[in-house]
């Protein structure tokens, strides 16, 4: 049989193309819909590593792209693969990748915005200094649900120099990233306070090691008061952020750390200005984005292993269980804010 140029091209293009399943959003905007179909598996560069994804877990930030599109900045070019955290087994490695084998079970947060492709997906090539290995004593599922929430506990607790004996107090202590800070400051051998909105909320906080304080029904001056006779608290992690920021200006002690993960507005930094606060924006996407430092992430989720593997941490998941071809319930359910815990999409099989 003989073969023309154009007939080798063909050929070599069918060789060169190996197809994977992933759930690709054709258009931006809340009515948008995630479409199964097939495209081209990816292939690790030189410091990238290939995994297949087991589970992704769902953020707020993902629904914000979907819901929001261009207006966001960072929002990847359509047809676009969302998604931003997973965990996996490691299937291939890059010619530069010394710190990872074939086999190894990672977890990370390494895709779903600007150039860097998504986890809605069988398989993602991601970059080796934005991944560690995940936990043993976590399933798949439990492992994905932790590293953008972690990352970004852990990243404004150690900002703020939380250290043994401190007051801290953590706003949110029952959402995604609240529950991993509570956590992780009890960790740091803080005494741990932190605010929830009713009673399955102030139960998890209490369950989870620290002392809940029901917002709606005590005041930042009360609970001041009340634990730290009147002092402060000598951290504030806000992870409710916007204009919560006063209640966390008002609840912080003279010279107090305060970190928080929204700050999307304008503010009077009066109190904080008498009081010599020092703020902490936590933006833990910068190095994804802009790829600066990103070894950080690396850091921080290999010392996030260590603390899981100790038994101090352990991510709280939503009992609503998708498969990858229910990432619409999936987001639904975030958006709802019915659920308690993260939302995980596993079986990413077909």
């Amino acid at each position: 049989m003989y073969y023309t140029l154009t007939n080798i091209a063909t050929i070599n293009f069918i060789v060169q193309f190996i197809p994977m399943k992933a759930m690709i959003l054709n258009k931006y905007g809340k009515d948008s819909i995630f479409e199964l179909s097939e495209t081209e598996k990816p292939q690790p560069t030189k410091n990238e590593v290939l995994v297949k994804i087991a589970a992704s877990s769902v953020n707020t930030v993902d629904t914000m792209i979907r819901d929001m599109g261009k207006d966001l900045p960072f929002s990847p070019d359509l047809p676009a693969i969302l998604g931003m955290d997973f965990a996996g087994t490691v299937e291939a490695i890059g010619d530069e990748v010394t710190s990872f084998n074939i086999g190894d079970e990672v977890y990370g947060c390494s895709g779903g915005l600007a150039t860097l492709p998504g986890t809605l997906a069988e398989y993602i090539s991601a970059d080796s200094n934005l991944i560690a290995r995940k936990p043993k004593n976590l399933t798949m599922r439990e492992a994905a649900a932790l590293p953008l929430v972690a990352i970004t506990a852990y990243e404004g607790l150690e900002r703020a120099g939380v250290k043994s004996g401190q007051k801290v107090l953590v706003h949110g202590g029952s959402g995604g990233v609240g529950h991993v800070a509570l956590q992780l400051a009890n960790y740091f051998g803080a005494d741990v306070y932190s605010t929830g909105g009713g009673t399955k909320q102030t139960e998890l906080i209490e369950q989870l090691g620290a002392t809940a304080i029901n917002y709606k029904t005590e005041t930042v001056e009360n609970y001041v008061q009340k634990y730290t006779n009147g002092n402060g608290f000598e951290v504030v992690y806000d992870s409710v952020g916007g204009s919560n920021l006063i209640n966390s200006f008002n609840a912080a002690a003279l010279n107090a750390q305060i970190a928080t993960t929204v700050s999307l507005l304008e503010l009077d930094l009066t109190i904080a200005h008498f009081k010599g606060l020092t703020l902490h924006v936590v933006y833990m996407l910068i190095p994804m984005i802009h790829n600066h430092k990103r070894t950080e992430h690396n850091r921080i989720l290999a010392k996030i292993t260590e603390i899981v593997e100790t038994g101090k941490l352990k991510p709280i998941l939503d009992k609503n269980k998708y498969a990858l071809t229910e990432v619409e319930k999936a987001y639904k359910r975030l958006s709802s804010k019915e659920g308690m815990g993260k939302v995980v999409i596993e079986n990413l099989t077909f």
